[in-house]
Protein backbone atom coordinates (compact mmCIF):
# COMPACT_ATOMS: atom_id res chain seq x y z
CA UNK A 1 0.00 0.00 0.00
CA UNK A 2 1.34 3.33 -1.29
CA UNK A 3 0.58 6.17 1.64
CA UNK A 4 0.07 9.63 0.42
CA UNK A 5 0.87 12.35 3.38
CA UNK A 6 -1.32 14.96 3.30
CA UNK A 7 -0.34 16.38 6.75
CA UNK A 8 1.64 19.22 5.31
CA UNK A 9 -0.95 20.34 3.23
CA UNK A 10 -4.70 18.95 4.28
CA UNK A 11 -3.25 18.73 7.34
CA UNK A 12 -2.99 21.99 8.47
CA UNK A 13 -4.82 24.22 6.12
CA UNK A 14 -7.75 24.68 8.41
CA UNK A 15 -5.59 24.60 11.56
CA UNK A 16 -6.16 27.93 13.93
CA UNK A 17 -2.32 28.10 14.63
CA UNK A 18 -0.32 29.17 11.88
CA UNK A 19 2.60 27.43 11.37
CA UNK A 20 5.80 29.12 9.75
CA UNK A 21 7.25 27.84 6.70
CA UNK A 22 10.84 26.67 8.34
CA UNK A 23 8.38 24.05 10.67
CA UNK A 24 6.51 23.08 7.51
CA UNK A 25 9.94 22.36 5.76
CA UNK A 26 10.76 20.34 8.79
CA UNK A 27 7.64 18.54 8.86
CA UNK A 28 8.21 17.51 4.70
CA UNK A 29 11.74 16.20 5.53
CA UNK A 30 10.62 14.27 8.74
CA UNK A 31 8.34 12.43 6.69
CA UNK A 32 10.67 11.68 4.26
CA UNK A 33 13.19 10.83 6.47
CA UNK A 34 10.22 8.00 7.92
CA UNK A 35 9.75 6.75 4.61
CA UNK A 36 7.03 8.45 3.43
CA UNK A 37 7.35 8.44 -0.35
CA UNK A 38 4.39 10.62 -1.76
CA UNK A 39 3.88 13.92 0.39
CA UNK A 40 1.80 17.20 -0.32
CA UNK A 41 3.64 20.07 0.52
CA UNK A 42 2.22 22.63 -0.85
CA UNK A 43 -1.78 24.38 -1.83
CA UNK A 44 -1.54 27.24 -4.95
CA UNK A 45 -4.66 28.75 -3.78
CA UNK A 46 -5.53 32.60 -2.84
CA UNK A 47 -3.46 33.26 0.10
CA UNK A 48 -7.03 34.92 1.31
CA UNK A 49 -8.98 31.60 1.00
CA UNK A 50 -6.45 29.42 2.77
CA UNK A 51 -4.07 31.96 4.65
CA UNK A 52 -1.88 29.07 6.19
CA UNK A 53 -1.14 28.49 2.69
CA UNK A 54 0.18 31.29 1.77
CA UNK A 55 3.85 30.49 1.58
CA UNK A 56 3.82 27.64 -1.10
CA UNK A 57 6.33 28.97 -3.16
CA UNK A 58 8.70 29.65 -0.36
CA UNK A 59 8.05 26.13 1.45
CA UNK A 60 9.31 24.49 -2.43
CA UNK A 61 11.74 27.22 -2.45
CA UNK A 62 13.46 25.86 0.91
CA UNK A 63 12.53 22.49 0.36
CA UNK A 64 14.29 22.18 -3.25
CA UNK A 65 13.94 19.57 -5.39
CA UNK A 66 12.62 16.22 -3.92
CA UNK A 67 15.16 13.69 -2.97
CA UNK A 68 16.19 10.55 -4.66
CA UNK A 69 12.52 8.29 -4.34
CA UNK A 70 10.34 11.08 -3.27
CA UNK A 71 7.63 12.86 -4.91
CA UNK A 72 6.46 16.46 -3.78
CA UNK A 73 2.96 17.30 -4.93
CA UNK A 74 0.96 20.17 -5.16
CA UNK A 75 -2.47 21.10 -5.05
CA UNK A 76 -4.42 23.13 -7.39
CA UNK A 77 -7.44 24.88 -8.12
CA UNK A 78 -7.48 27.00 -11.46
CA UNK A 79 -5.17 27.80 -13.96
CA UNK A 80 -3.61 30.38 -11.94
CA UNK A 81 -2.45 27.79 -9.44
CA UNK A 82 -1.21 25.41 -11.76
CA UNK A 83 1.23 28.25 -13.51
CA UNK A 84 2.79 28.53 -9.53
CA UNK A 85 3.40 25.04 -8.99
CA UNK A 86 4.67 24.67 -12.02
CA UNK A 87 7.31 27.64 -11.32
CA UNK A 88 8.24 25.14 -8.32
CA UNK A 89 10.13 22.07 -7.81
CA UNK A 90 6.64 19.96 -7.36
CA UNK A 91 6.99 16.55 -9.06
CA UNK A 92 2.95 16.06 -9.15
CA UNK A 93 -0.46 17.66 -9.36
CA UNK A 94 -3.33 17.26 -7.62
CA UNK A 95 -6.53 18.85 -9.41
CA UNK A 96 -9.61 18.77 -7.04
CA UNK A 97 -13.35 18.97 -8.33
CA UNK A 98 -16.57 18.77 -5.83
CA UNK A 99 -18.79 15.95 -5.92
CA UNK A 100 -22.09 18.34 -5.50
CA UNK A 101 -22.79 21.55 -7.20
CA UNK A 102 -23.43 23.26 -3.66
CA UNK A 103 -19.83 22.44 -2.04
CA UNK A 104 -18.43 23.00 -5.45
CA UNK A 105 -19.31 26.62 -5.34
CA UNK A 106 -18.58 26.77 -1.59
CA UNK A 107 -14.87 25.34 -2.37
CA UNK A 108 -14.22 26.71 -5.58
CA UNK A 109 -16.44 29.60 -6.50
CA UNK A 110 -17.74 27.75 -9.85
CA UNK A 111 -20.16 24.97 -11.07
CA UNK A 112 -19.25 21.64 -11.22
CA UNK A 113 -18.96 21.53 -14.62
CA UNK A 114 -16.76 25.22 -14.81
CA UNK A 115 -14.32 23.23 -12.71
CA UNK A 116 -14.17 20.06 -14.61
CA UNK A 117 -14.09 21.57 -18.05
CA UNK A 118 -10.49 23.83 -16.66
CA UNK A 119 -9.20 20.57 -15.43
CA UNK A 120 -9.97 18.78 -18.97
CA UNK A 121 -7.69 21.70 -20.18
CA UNK A 122 -5.10 21.91 -17.45
CA UNK A 123 -4.47 18.21 -17.34
CA UNK A 124 -2.14 18.26 -20.95
CA UNK A 125 -0.83 20.91 -19.18
CA UNK A 126 1.02 19.64 -16.39
CA UNK A 127 1.72 16.00 -18.42
CA UNK A 128 3.43 18.22 -21.15
CA UNK A 129 5.42 19.53 -18.21
CA UNK A 130 6.29 15.93 -16.94
CA UNK A 131 3.93 15.73 -13.76
CA UNK A 132 2.26 12.90 -12.73
CA UNK A 133 -1.57 14.10 -11.93
CA UNK A 134 -4.54 13.05 -9.61
CA UNK A 135 -7.53 14.11 -10.22
CA UNK A 136 -9.63 14.39 -6.22
CA UNK A 137 -13.11 14.14 -6.44
CA UNK A 138 -14.24 15.35 -3.05
CA UNK A 139 -17.45 15.20 -1.51
CA UNK A 140 -17.97 11.99 -2.79
CA UNK A 141 -18.88 10.10 -0.03
CA UNK A 142 -21.43 13.24 1.47
CA UNK A 143 -21.90 16.90 1.67
CA UNK A 144 -22.34 18.95 4.33
CA UNK A 145 -25.05 20.93 2.39
CA UNK A 146 -26.56 18.20 0.53
CA UNK A 147 -26.24 15.12 2.67
CA UNK A 148 -26.46 12.37 0.33
CA UNK A 149 -24.36 12.10 -3.28
CA UNK A 150 -25.86 10.45 -6.01
CA UNK A 151 -23.20 7.78 -7.04
CA UNK A 152 -23.75 8.46 -10.84
CA UNK A 153 -22.54 11.93 -10.24
CA UNK A 154 -19.04 10.71 -8.97
CA UNK A 155 -18.82 8.12 -11.95
CA UNK A 156 -19.34 10.85 -14.41
CA UNK A 157 -17.00 12.86 -13.14
CA UNK A 158 -14.53 9.63 -12.48
CA UNK A 159 -14.94 9.28 -16.66
CA UNK A 160 -14.09 12.47 -17.48
CA UNK A 161 -11.05 12.40 -15.28
CA UNK A 162 -10.07 9.39 -17.06
CA UNK A 163 -10.50 10.51 -20.58
CA UNK A 164 -9.06 13.56 -20.20
CA UNK A 165 -5.75 11.72 -19.06
CA UNK A 166 -5.77 11.56 -15.31
CA UNK A 167 -3.19 9.68 -13.85
CA UNK A 168 -4.77 8.71 -10.98
CA UNK A 169 -8.59 9.56 -9.59
CA UNK A 170 -9.01 10.26 -5.80
CA UNK A 171 -12.14 9.61 -4.07
CA UNK A 172 -12.67 11.82 -0.87
CA UNK A 173 -14.34 11.36 2.12
CA UNK A 174 -13.79 14.86 3.15
CA UNK A 175 -16.32 15.27 6.16
CA UNK A 176 -15.77 11.72 6.94
CA UNK A 177 -19.18 9.92 6.75
CA UNK A 178 -18.60 7.02 4.58
CA UNK A 179 -18.51 3.22 6.06
CA UNK A 180 -16.71 0.38 4.35
CA UNK A 181 -19.68 -1.10 2.60
CA UNK A 182 -20.01 2.65 0.89
CA UNK A 183 -16.33 2.10 0.30
CA UNK A 184 -17.02 -1.16 -1.74
CA UNK A 185 -19.64 -0.08 -3.57
CA UNK A 186 -18.73 3.26 -4.57
CA UNK A 187 -14.98 1.30 -5.73
CA UNK A 188 -16.97 -1.16 -7.51
CA UNK A 189 -19.02 1.48 -9.41
CA UNK A 190 -15.81 3.89 -10.60
CA UNK A 191 -13.91 0.96 -11.26
CA UNK A 192 -14.94 0.31 -15.26
CA UNK A 193 -15.15 3.95 -16.25
CA UNK A 194 -12.04 5.11 -14.67
CA UNK A 195 -10.36 2.54 -17.22
CA UNK A 196 -6.56 1.62 -16.65
CA UNK A 197 -6.57 4.90 -14.33
CA UNK A 198 -5.34 4.46 -10.43
CA UNK A 199 -8.30 4.65 -7.61
CA UNK A 200 -6.78 6.51 -4.82
CA UNK A 201 -9.02 7.20 -1.49
CA UNK A 202 -9.23 10.25 0.68
CA UNK A 203 -10.70 9.34 3.87
CA UNK A 204 -11.78 11.52 7.38
CA UNK A 205 -11.94 9.58 10.60
CA UNK A 206 -14.58 12.42 12.03
CA UNK A 207 -16.79 9.49 13.25
CA UNK A 208 -14.04 7.27 13.45
CA UNK A 209 -14.27 4.83 10.72
CA UNK A 210 -11.23 6.35 9.04
CA UNK A 211 -9.41 2.95 9.36
CA UNK A 212 -12.22 0.47 8.39
CA UNK A 213 -12.36 2.60 5.27
CA UNK A 214 -8.63 2.23 4.34
CA UNK A 215 -8.93 -1.63 5.15
CA UNK A 216 -12.38 -1.56 2.57
CA UNK A 217 -10.20 -0.01 0.06
CA UNK A 218 -7.51 -2.38 0.31
CA UNK A 219 -10.69 -5.46 -0.17
CA UNK A 220 -11.27 -3.83 -3.00
CA UNK A 221 -8.31 -3.41 -4.40
CA UNK A 222 -6.96 -0.08 -3.99
CA UNK A 223 -3.57 0.44 -3.48
CA UNK A 224 -3.15 4.02 -2.59
CA UNK A 225 -4.45 5.75 0.18
CA UNK A 226 -3.93 9.14 1.98
CA UNK A 227 -3.44 9.75 5.58
CA UNK A 228 -2.46 12.85 7.85
CA UNK A 229 0.53 12.66 10.37
CA UNK A 230 -1.29 12.75 13.66
CA UNK A 231 -5.09 12.75 12.26
CA UNK A 232 -4.34 16.47 12.03
CA UNK A 233 -6.48 18.37 8.81
CA UNK A 234 -9.92 19.21 7.96
CA UNK A 235 -11.48 21.42 4.76
CA UNK A 236 -12.19 25.12 5.44
CA UNK A 237 -15.02 24.86 3.68
CA UNK A 238 -16.91 21.75 4.76
CA UNK A 239 -18.22 22.37 8.38
CA UNK A 240 -17.75 19.81 10.66
CA UNK A 241 -14.84 18.03 9.04
CA UNK A 242 -12.46 17.28 11.62
CA UNK A 243 -8.78 15.63 10.96
CA UNK A 244 -7.82 12.71 8.32
CA UNK A 245 -7.37 9.25 8.98
CA UNK A 246 -4.20 9.39 10.92
CA UNK A 247 -1.06 7.94 9.18
CA UNK A 248 0.49 6.52 11.93
CA UNK A 249 -2.77 4.56 12.60
CA UNK A 250 -2.80 3.12 9.30
CA UNK A 251 0.71 2.53 9.13
CA UNK A 252 0.06 -0.03 12.43
CA UNK A 253 -3.02 -1.33 11.33
CA UNK A 254 -1.16 -2.60 7.77
CA UNK A 255 1.50 -3.82 9.06
CA UNK A 256 -0.45 -6.06 11.33
CA UNK A 257 -1.86 -7.04 8.62
CA UNK A 258 1.45 -8.25 6.48
CA UNK A 259 1.18 -5.37 4.26
CA UNK A 260 4.28 -3.16 3.77
CA UNK A 261 4.15 0.34 3.34
CA UNK A 262 7.62 0.95 3.77
CA UNK A 263 6.87 3.54 6.24
CA UNK A 264 8.67 3.52 9.79
CA UNK A 265 6.09 3.62 12.43
CA UNK A 266 8.05 4.60 15.31
CA UNK A 267 9.22 7.88 13.38
CA UNK A 268 6.11 8.60 12.37
CA UNK A 269 4.40 8.74 15.72
CA UNK A 270 7.18 10.93 16.88
CA UNK A 271 6.88 13.35 13.84
CA UNK A 272 3.33 13.52 15.10
CA UNK A 273 3.80 14.41 18.53
CA UNK A 274 6.39 16.63 17.15
CA UNK A 275 3.64 18.08 15.07
CA UNK A 276 0.90 18.77 18.06
CA UNK A 277 3.55 20.15 19.79
CA UNK A 278 3.51 22.93 17.36
CA UNK A 279 0.13 23.21 16.95
CA UNK A 280 -0.41 23.49 21.00
CA UNK A 281 -2.86 20.22 21.02
CA UNK A 282 -2.35 17.22 21.27
CA UNK A 283 -3.44 15.71 17.90
CA UNK A 284 -5.95 12.28 17.64
CA UNK A 285 -3.61 9.46 16.10
CA UNK A 286 -4.24 6.37 18.78
CA UNK A 287 -0.92 5.81 18.22
CA UNK A 288 0.26 9.02 19.85
CA UNK A 289 -1.12 8.01 22.90
CA UNK A 290 -0.43 3.93 23.16
CA UNK A 291 2.55 3.76 20.71
CA UNK A 292 3.17 0.56 18.41
CA UNK A 293 2.42 -3.15 19.38
CA UNK A 294 4.75 -5.06 20.79
CA UNK A 295 6.35 -2.39 22.54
Amino acid sequence: MTIVEVGARDGLQNEPVVVGTDDKVELVRRLAAAGVRRIETASFVHPKLVPQMADAEAVMETLGASPQGVSYIGLVLNRRGLDRALATTVDEINFVVGGTETFNRANQGAAIDDTMGQIEMMLPVAIDAGMATTVTISVAFGCPYEGEVDPAAIVSLARRAAAAGAGEIALGDTIGVATPTDVLRLIELVRAPAGNTVLRCHFHDTRNTGVANVYAALIAGVTVIDASVGGAGGCPFAPGASGNVPTEDVVYALTRMGVATGIDLAATVATGRWLGDRLARPLPAALARSGGFPV
